[in-house]
């Protein structure tokens, strides 16, 4: 017998969150306390159990298995619509931020790494199912390939018929560098951009997620430093260049240029060194520290329509150190279309994950892209809507109204 495993890209990645077990025989009162799950993730690069970090800052390596927990069951069809009886089994896990083993990530060589998630499933203490299929969610949208300068490329087409597309490009935090150009688009919601709310704002919209070996942030040194220099600047600027003489129906007068922390340094690089090339920039929890930028290149680029998204409680990329400093010097020379969401904490916005107090579950401080790739970012650095035609605008709505 076997299983079905459905993983939607959430807040923090994929989680798988529904289980539909084939029971071999018609069934009828099921009860979470049942079944026993046994989960393992298998590196895809070695087919082997992955090793990971015990926990986030450990150095202690382990087996990625362990269990997870079942907190409803119930009898269903194939396609798990509940039913009074059955021959499946609609299995609800215990996900979320804090749960590992419904994640279908974890750390390897300091990059997150997609798994190939699977399960054992024991029912009344007897094995029932040890193979099974993973449904990510949105994989089915995304390409991959190889640039000619050698950068890995995840892509979507657009979702809606669009004669001329704009091209929104994603680039990628540090977390999600190395090998596996899956997780440059997966590995935290920028699916959400191939969707159909964001998809519909820009009329259907080529999403374009490179990948670099290393961090964007790596001048050649590998390490992290704050000279505000990138080795992959020549090597991204022709891999977006090829992607779009590729696609000729692009309109060259909407690419949009964004990411998180180390792809937010990497989106002030690129606008900074390109400043006549995009049409809009959304750079999160932006790693450019302010003093690597000169007055000239803050001249150069207060044309340019830029919306920064940071929380003041980021101590990963302190924002006084990096955005806000360089959104108040745009302001003083005189830019007339930068905006700024700056959040003072980074909650859960689904109303499912609470702390044990009942409020919302509360994200480290540099998780702030939570709310750009959700489109809740609408008000500006004095808490005041942005405005759109006179309107209250959200941030992709606000984005693609952006031409050259």
């Amino acid at each position: 017998m076997s299983y079905q495993a459905f993983a939607p890209v959430l807040d923090w990645g994929g989680h798988v969150t529904k289980i539909i077990v084939d029971m071999g025989k018609t069934v009828r009162d099921l009860s979470a306390e049942d079944f026993k799950v046994h989960v393992y993730k298998i590196d895809q690069q070695t087919g082997l159990v992955a090793m990971t970090p015990k926990s986030f800052f450990s150095k202690t390596i382990v087996p990625a298995v362990g269990p997870l927990e079942i907190l409803t069951a119930c009898p269903c069809d194939a396609d798990g619509n509940p039913a009074a009886e059955g021959e499946y089994a609609l299995l609800e896990p215990d996900y979320g931020p804090t749960k590992p083993y419904s994640s279908l990530a974890y750390q390897k060589k300091g990059f997150t790494t997609l798994s190939d998630w699977r399960c054992t499933i024991e029912y009344q203490g007897k094995v029932i199912a040890n193979r099974g299929e993973l449904i990510l969610e949105g994989k089915e949208l995304v390409e991959t390939g190889v640039s000619a300068a050698g950068l890995n490329m995840a892509w979507v087409k657009p979702q809606l018929d669009n004669a001329n597309p704009p091209l929104i490009i994603w680039l990628h935090g540090a977390g999600e560098g190395g090998w596996d150009p899956y997780v440059a688009i997966l590995g935290n919601k920028v699916i959400n951009l191939a969707f159909e709310e964001i998809q519909s704002l820009f009329g259907g919209a080529w999403v374009l997620a490179p990948q670099c070996e290393t961090m964007w942030m790596d001048n050649g040194s590998g390490q992290y430093t704050r000279t505000g220099k990138s080795k992959y600047v020549t090597a991204l600027m022709a891999t977006i260049e090829e992607f779009v003489a590729a696609h000729p129906e692009i309109d060259r007068s909407r690419i949009y240029i964004g990411g998180c922390s180390n792809g937010g340094f990497m989106t002030m690089r690129m606008i900074i060194d390109y400043p006549d090339y995009f049409a809009g920039a959304y750079p999160i929890c932006e790693a450019l520290y302010d003093e690597t930028i000169s007055d000239r290149d803050i001249e150069n680029i207060k044309h340019i329509p830029i919306w920064f998204t940071h929380a003041k409680v980021d101590t990963v990329v302190p924002p006084d150190e990096t955005a806000v400093p360089t959104y108040k010097r745009l302001m003083a020379a005189g830019a007339e279309n930068v905006h700024f969401s700056y959040y003072e904490r980074v909650l859960d916005q689904t109303g499912r994950f609470k702390k044990p107090d009942g409020t919302p579950f509360e994200y480290m401080g540099h998780a702030s892209w939570i709310y750009t790739l959700n489109n809740d970012c609408k008000l500006d650095f004095d808490g005041s809507p942005v405005l759109l035609n006179g309107k209250p605008t959200t941030i992709f709505e606000w984005l693609a109204a952006q031409h050259k």
